[in-house]
């Protein structure tokens, strides 16, 4: 895995290059034969435990996180070690919603950090030309507990999501770094640091996020050690490596095995020999292993040690920057207690909805997936819990139809806009051709496409009097667009539909997925499910 995805210029049109093999995240297209995921390439990965310590990081925040609540984390030495940073360096979020009980929701983005800029982490392994880079926040997810505490919601990016990174000024040494339309998510972390990489959150999710953690890899190795050991299941034996040396060499029998220090490593790097051998069987691999641990963490009697649970305080808080609302120790312990209190059936980690980029050049890049990606977004601002469980939300009120009658199709002149640039990425060409030729196959013949722009995050059918509206509404659901995107507006003649970033594909809008359910697609897991197990890829037996 090479470091030099999204290191090299700044220029927007600059086609990263992932450190791995393969593509991140989610998606629907599958790899190639074999396993091997679009993008691949044979160039083996680099040495050892680099990749998988991009992902612990995530690990260790709640560890930390978890340790704060056994309350060790009281000694006065350990405050002076933390390490600070602005939480975020794009615009002012706004405050939290209370409840009606007046509780807010507490979000936390974790960020895991590649950096080898200290003799500890460079022992970790890597190539040297890595050593003092530019640091990669290759692990992102969001840590959301509900306002009320009854449970936690987790999403993870891939890091290989392309997206905006708004302009990030270095709060340390002044250097402004510009706006990039469509870039690397991971590459955010450096760009001012990281709240940056907040700023690139809120940007793509609307989501306040009132803490970051950011972790290197210090420290890690020890994590699984510390609790005796980690369980974690394979359907079949298991033997991580191909005939071209691939792999990260994981060996366990089948059934549950508990993994530890580098064993525990393999298995969050693991790709080749579990399920299609792409980074959606990593992800979810990790997913089981970090649930495990946290129950793990909860039970086990080895962290009654004084001692122990000491020296895994400071190895942690070695590798922790926090933002400055973490003033102390004893914050770290306000956070520790606001997770302790949520029982495992009510944690589930999830990752966020997305799909192969099908832009030119972006082969094994990802996309946030159009409808259900907003949905998870959605359902964190709103404060409903990803496991399904929430109470009964109110029904609103649907919007009136309109009293006015349509008019037939062939009657009803069309003005459709391309919007696709709205979340500050690069416009989709031909986007308002696309959706001009459906609704001119639907029967709206006088549909036209503009030429010009009108960039919007989501799309709108708008209506310039009301003798108009039901004809409106007439477009909108010819093409499936939810009636409650159809406006008045004083700033179109006649009718017009602009297709919006939320609808990049497809004749029809893909609209959300219905209520308020997660979507398949985030492949959530429950923070109980002591069955989970991980298929094993066949060829990957022994």
């Amino acid at each position: 895995m090479g470091r030099n995805s999204a290191r090299g210029s700044q220029s927007p049109d600059r086609v990263p290059r992932a450190r791995d093999t393969g593509p991140a995240g989610g998606g629907t297209v599958p790899g190639p034969r074999g396993g091997r995921p679009p993008g691949g390439g044979d160039r083996p990965p680099r040495r050892g435990k680099r990749r998988v310590l991009r992902w612990t990081a995530a690990v260790l925040s709640l560890l930390i996180l978890a340790t704060a609540a056994a309350g060790y984390l009281y000694y006065e030495n350990l405050n002076g070690k933390i390490k600070k940073k602005e939480l975020t360096l794009g615009a002012k979020m706004p405050v939290h919603r209370a409840n009606a009980d007046g509780q807010t929701p507490l979000n936390i983005l974790l960020i895991g950090s590649d950096a080898r800029d200290n003799e500890a982490n460079q022992k970790l392994g890597g190539a040297k030309e890595t050593f003092n880079g530019k640091p990669l926040a290759d692990v992102q997810m969001l840590l959301h507990v509900s306002a009320d505490r009854s449970n936690i919601s987790v999403i993870s990016m891939p890091r290989d999501t392309m997206l905006r990174i708004p302009e990030c000024q270095d709060p340390e040494t002044g250097e402004v770094h510009p706006a990039r339309a469509w870039a690397q998510t991971n590459e955010s972390l450096s760009r001012g640091g990281p709240g940056c990489t907040v700023a690139t959150w809120y940007e793509l999710t609307g989501i306040t996020i009132d803490h970051f953690m950011l972790i290197d890899f210090a420290g890690v190795v020890s994590m699984a050690d510390a609790i005796g050991g980690v369980p974690v299941c394979v359907s079949d034996r298991v033997h991580s490596r191909n005939s071209k040396g691939q792999g990260s060499g994981l060996k366990l029998d089948a059934g549950t095995s508990f993994v530890k220090g580098e064993q525990a490593l393999q298995w969050l790097r693991t790709r080749y020999g579990f399920e299609d051998g792409t980074d959606l069987a990593r992800a979810r691999a990790q997913h089981m292993y970090m649930n495990s641990m946290v129950r793990q963490l909860r039970k086990n009697a080895k962290l009654t040690d004084p001692n122990k649970l000491r020296k895994l305080a400071e190895a942690a808080i070695d590798s922790l920057t926090v933002d400055k609302g973490i003033e102390s120790v004893a914050s770290l312990l306000d956070l520790g207690n606001a997770l302790k209190s949520v029982p495992t059936h009510r944690i589930t980690m999830a990752k966020m909805p997305s799909v192969y980029s099908k832009r030119p050049n972006y082969t094994g890049k990802v996309e946030p997936k159009p409808g259900e990606a907003e949905q998870v977004f959605r359902m964190i601002r709103e404060d409903i819990p990803l496991d399904g469980k929430g109470k009964p939300k109110k029904k609103k009120a649907a919007p009136a139809k309109s009293q006015d009658r349509a008019a037939a199709p062939a009657d009803i002149p069309v003005q459709v806009r391309n919007g696709t640039g709205g979340d500050g990425q690069l416009p989709l060409r031909g986007r308002a051709t696309e959706v001009t030729a459906a609704l001119q196959a639907g029967g709206f013949t006088q549909a036209v496409a503009d030429i010009a722009g009108n960039p919007q995050r989501k799309t709108v059918v708008q209506f310039s009097n009301a003798e108009l509206e039901g004809d409106a509404q007439a477009v909108a659901k010819a093409l499936g667009i939810p009636v409650s995107s159809v406006r008045k507006s004083t700033d179109v003649t006649g009718i017009s539909l602009t297709v919006g970033a939320d609808w990049p594909t497809g004749d029809a809008f893909p609209g959300a997925v219905d209520g308020d359910k997660t979507p398949d697609s985030a492949e959530a897991l429950n923070g109980s499910d002591t069955k989970a197990c991980m298929k094993v890829q066949p060829g990957f037996t022994w």
